[in-house]
């Protein structure tokens, strides 16, 4: 069986983030990238995929420099091989871009199942999965909690509003994991050691035959008009005195000064 998955390459979750000069992206600078967490529930899923129906699995990741580190990520935890899509001259901030892009990726491989996470952390666009899954013209089964595969039929059970839904579908087809679908392993030495001699390919949109005016600015349906920080929370009051002046006193606040009362 052929097994795709693909990674996303995100700031870590405690990173304190900064608005880079153009005011339309971050300041990579000193920041520490990960796998998104969701996309750690689709590898496992995949990992767990192969060992029980044999086969293998690839990993995919489309961005920059911050990519080959995830993509190694998921080499020492069981993938067989890794395909790094150079993000240079894609306007990699539209989603329906990187639908399509990825989409020529896997079109090469041809996976019998494709896993990503529901959605990358940071964008929160929750399309991708969607619209590779049509460029491909296969089914889908998204925010999937569990996941059974029988020859060629796909059992997935996702978590719906009071209670649970079940999809059936077949080969080939989109899988995209909610968190809880299982337990994520992580790498220990020996595998982060033997990742570094697995297959390693990069590619560009040339090599997946797509121009600049599929995949370009030009082509984004998209665009990002600025990015801010949250304003800056006020600093906490202390309320001095004897137990009834405090509740007088965070009662007056309540009510004459947050006005919630």
């Amino acid at each position: 069986m052929k097994i795709a998955v693909c990674l996303k390459a995100v700031p870590e979750t405690d990173t304190r983030i900064r608005i880079a000069a153009d005011g339309r992206s971050i300041d990579p600078t000193d920041v520490k990238f990960i796998m998104s967490p969701y996309d750690e529930f689709a590898l496992e899923a995949a990992l767990l995929t192969k060992e029980a129906k044999g086969g293998e699995v690839v990993v995919f990741g489309l961005g920059g420099d911050e990519v080959p580190t995830v993509l190694r990520d998921g080499l020492a935890r069981g993938a067989e091989r890794a395909v790094h899509i150079s993000s240079a001259g894609i306007a990699t901030h539209d989603p329906m871009i990187v639908g399509t892009v990825l989409a020529a990726a896997l079109k090469e491989y041809g996976p019998d199942i494709t896993f990503f996470g529901k959605h990358g952390v940071g964008g929160d666009n929750q399309a991708v999965p969607s619209m590779v899954a049509e460029h491909l013209g296969v089914p889908q089964a998204t925010v999937v909690t569990k996941i059974e595969v029988n020859d060629r039929a796909v059992r997935c059970e996702r978590e719906i509003e009071g209670g649970l839904e079940v999809v059936s579908t077949t080969l080939p087809c989109v899988i995209a994991a909610q968190k809880g679908m299982n337990e994520p392993r992580y790498p220990k030495l020996p595998a982060i050691m033997q990742a570094k001699k697995k297959p390693f390919a990069t590619k560009t949109a040339a090599d997946l035959g797509l121009s600049a005016a599929q995949v370009g600015d030009a082509a984004a349906t998209m665009t990002i008009t600025e990015l801010r920080l949250p304003p800056a929370r006020q600093a906490g009051r202390r309320i001095e005195g004897d137990v009834n002046e405090q509740v007088n006193g965070l009662l007056s606040a309540l009510q004459n000064e947050a006005k919630v009362l």
